[in-house]
């Protein structure tokens, strides 16, 4: 097991190791965490779905989502750097910082809502255990896991992903056979503008690990190749997503008062407490991702923002330190109301990562083909990418601007919301503007994009 060294430079081919099924076993764990249990339960304590319809939904949007999310992974292999570094291929070197920093505030986010989740399972079965007292010691645990790197990380999240995936099954059967759960005591119904919304909120989900993905596949051997990224990512995605979802969904039902996790041990009766303990240990190791990731974000504007920057082992150490106690104050002083909040917190996710995911798959997939320039991401002039890219930083901006009359929010709704019935479909026009702004502004550079990857010749710096 390696302690982390290469941080955001590129994985030379020598030090590639792993394989597409220990991707998968990643990204089936990484899910199986009490924040997926809350999402999931918005669908029938928020949005008031049925329970088949809300489980349709979350099916549907994970399906969804989920092929943008493994798109990305399978740019890993291939070029071997963080996934929000490769930004400055779209954006500049200096325009791709715009975009790590707010993946930055993204992982921040979800850092702090495992966090107040976590610690309200730990809560339920240590008897005098406040809530503050666990948020500190989940991001204790995270923090530890993150400063030692990539290879611990991944370890413990397979590990995790085999024993909770038994837990989850067995609590899934108790919670489906219990008639509490169905004892329903308010009114729900099918909306469309419900069913949407969790649609819109599964897809987020998925789309929301993007930023990570190859951060992880970037470890693999070049002969992997993006089909196994793919598929190993998708899979893992999508299946341990669907199944803790629709186990919140039912917990949903039970539930309006904001506890999710309180609900979920009253309905598993003796088997709860087991239950809790397994999703809050679980929740404090898989959260170091959101760290790890957070801190590559963090290190790639640190670089182009100050030329003298030098990104060390203790440059990473020191910065996933500052990352983990700025969201432990966040978590601590953000954990009331917290089913509410942390729904809009999805929805502004989903309008401000969309036009980024758009920009970068076609980018990739349609224009490049996966044949970039590595060595120029890291020259201070941005080398054929530039400090700042005008087409793809407007393109971002226009994406943003256009789903704006969508946008439905508890504090904002956009004019266009109303008509449409109360349905999200921001996200859907906010892809497909981007998208295709981009492909008309970069078709004339077509001709003067790299036929080969160029080979990666950076200056490593001392760890």
């Amino acid at each position: 097991m390696r302690f982390e060294t290469r941080h955001i430079r590129p994985i030379p081919p020598d030090e590639r190791h792993g394989t597409a099924r220990g991707l998968f076993f990643v990204w089936l764990g990484i899910n199986m965490l009490p924040l997926t249990i809350v999402t999931g339960a918005v669908g029938t304590s928020v949005l008031g779905l049925p329970f088949g319809w809300a489980v349709a939904a979350i099916v549907a949007g994970n399906l969804v989502g989920g092929l943008g999310a493994a798109l990305h992974a399978a740019q890993g292999p291939r070029l071997g750097i963080p996934q929000m570094l490769q930004a400055r291929a779209q954006f500049g070197y200096h325009g791709g910082s715009i975009l790590a920093l707010i993946a930055l505030l993204m992982f921040l986010g979800f850092f702090a809502s495992n966090l107040v989740v976590a610690a309200q399972s730990f809560a339920e079965v240590v008897p005098g255990l406040s809530t503050d007292a666990g948020i500190a010691v989940c991001t204790a645990i995270a923090l530890f896991v993150a400063v030692f790197g990539y290879d611990l990380v991944r370890k413990l999240m397979a590990i995790v992903s085999i024993v909770l995936g038994a837990v989850l099954i067995a609590a899934l059967v108790l919670a489906l056979g219990n008639p509490a759960a169905f004892a329903v005591h308010r009114e729900l119904a099918l909306t469309p503008a419900g069913f949407c919304a969790m649609v819109a909120i599964g897809a987020v989900w998925q789309l929301a690990y993007a930023p990570y993905v190859s951060d992880y596949s970037r470890y693999l051997p070049d002969k992997t190749g993006a089909r196994p990224a793919f598929w190993a990512t998708y899979s893992g995605l999508v299946l341990g997503t669907v199944l803790v979802m629709v186990l919140g969904a039912l917990v949903g039902l039970t539930t309006e008062e904001g506890n999710a996790m309180g609900a979920l041990g009253a309905l598993l009766g003796g088997f709860g407490a087991v239950t809790l303990a397994a999703f809050g240990v679980a929740s404090a190791v898989m959260n170091s991702s959101n760290i790890y990731s957070g801190v590559m974000c963090s290190l790639t504007v640190l670089e182009a923002a100050f030329s003298r920057a030098r990104v060390t082992t203790g440059t990473r150490v020191g910065m996933t330190a500052v990352y983990a106690l700025l969201a432990m104050a966040m978590a601590l002083f953000g954990q009331h109301d917290f089913l509410v909040v942390f729904k809009d917190f999805v929805a502004v996710l989903l309008y401000v990562l969309v036009p980024w995911s758009a920009i970068n798959l076609v980018d990739y997939f349609v224009l490049r083909k996966g044949h970039y320039a590595v060595s120029d991401m890291f020259a201070r002039d941005g080398g054929r990418y530039g400090r700042w890219d005008p087409v793809g930083l407007s393109c971002y901006a226009v994406g943003l601007a256009v789903q704006v009359p969508f946008m439905i929010t508890s504090v904002f709704t956009g004019p266009l919301a109303e008509p449409m019935g109360g349905v999200d479909i921001a996200w859907i026009v906010g892809f497909a503007s981007s998208a295709g702004l981009y492909a008309l502004g970069k078709r004339g550079e077509r001709n003067r994009l790299p036929h080969d990857t160029v080979e990666c010749d950076v200056q490593e710096q001392s760890s």
